[in-house]
């Protein structure tokens, strides 16, 4: 979310632990609801939802946690939370920023587990053209925060990072030119080269070349980006249909199979075929899309603004779509209205 534009936030999804998506401790909560935070008088600025917590930023630099865990600390302008690890920026005078790791059941007392100072040449306006996203990038676009260590990882400076996703294996990151990159893990096709292979370093999307994004987002296996014409594509694992493609656990739900077989399709994703559709005919079921599909949308709908949050460690599939005529949601998330 633009840092200048206010909104209203939403969240749908597990609220087991009552992390303020919506309305009720043990709550499973099935479509966008208002987030309620604490007295309902804050003014969230951000919102980084991991499985069992979820942690607000407020405009006033206030990091308030909710959820199986809680606390609340002073004079932050971010926050990143994951299973493993709570990441806060905290500011200060001059250069004086620090990043700072905690536990996230230290409840914001006692010590960090780490901190760095943020240089003043990597916070300053002027270090660089590239407007940095959020963490888990870092001011400047020039390094990054991972839940497992080494907790700080530096990127090379000719991928001019705008915007960087973790999933639960894999990394996405968005450039200046609007392209992007993928590496980690791919055994659920997550990172869009069309193969389940890992990449160890950034490797570009050639599917998407020629094609400017607009917004990445990493779920735990699977990854979504927005072009700057509204289109949304989709890859990965789709064991529930994350990728709202054709799924076997779904279609089971609704009792529209009792047998299937599998093979590749013709753009190498994983095809399950059932055998129990209306026409007798097997319907086929989309296990893993290894390649960026193109999504489509309702008629008259368009993608205006894509956030995605994902616990890495735990894996839980998050991704949210907001459009001009309505949510398109894909698993437990948050999302806001500008």
């Amino acid at each position: 979310m633009d840092e200048e534009r206010r909104g209203t936030w939403f969240g749908f999804g597990f609220c087991g632990f009552g992390q303020a998506l919506g309305s009720g401790l043990g709550r499973q909560v099935h479509s966008p609801e208002p987030l309620r935070t604490p007295g309902g008088s804050l003014d969230v600025r951000r919102v980084s939802a991991s499985w069992s917590y979820t942690a607000f930023t407020t405009r006033g630099g206030l990091v308030q946690l909710l959820g199986a865990v809680g606390g609340t600390a002073e004079g932050c302008t971010d926050a990143w939370a994951s299973e493993e690890l709570l990441v806060l920026l905290r500011g200060g005078p001059g250069a004086g920023a620090e990043l700072q790791a905690w536990a996230p059941g230290s409840a914001l007392r006692g010590d960090p587990l780490w901190s760095q100072a943020v240089q003043e040449a990597e916070h300053g306006p002027s270090c660089d053209e590239t407007q940095a996203g959020p963490l888990p990038l870092l001011p400047c676009a020039r390094a990054y925060v991972s839940p497992r260590p080494p907790f700080y990882r530096p990127l090379a400076p000719t991928l001019r990072a705008r915007r960087l996703e973790l999933g639960a294996e894999h990394a996405l990151l968005l450039d200046a030119a609007g392209q992007v990159f993928s590496w980690g893990a791919g055994r659920h096709g997550q990172l869009g080269h069309g193969t389940l292979e890992a990449e160890p370093e950034p490797r570009l999307l050639e599917a998407l070349q020629g094609l400017r994004m607009a917004e990445v987002a990493a779920g735990g296996w699977h990854s979504v980006c927005l072009s700057e014409t509204g289109d949304i594509y989709i890859w990965g694992w789709n064991e529930s249909g994350q990728l709202a493609l054709p799924t076997k656990s779904l279609a089971e739900d609704g009792k529209t199979t009792a047998g299937e077989a599998s093979g590749l399709d013709e753009d190498g994703s994983e095809v399950k075929r059932g055998s129990a559709g209306e026409d007798g005919a097997p319907v086929p079921f989309i296990a893993v899309q290894p390649f960026p599909a193109l999504l489509d949308l309702s008629p008259g709908s368009e993608a205006v603004k894509e956030r995605g949050s994902s616990t890495p460690g735990a894996g839980v599939n998050m991704d949210s779509l907001a459009t001009r005529t309505q949510p398109l949601w894909t698993g437990p998330a948050v999302w806001s209205t500008l």
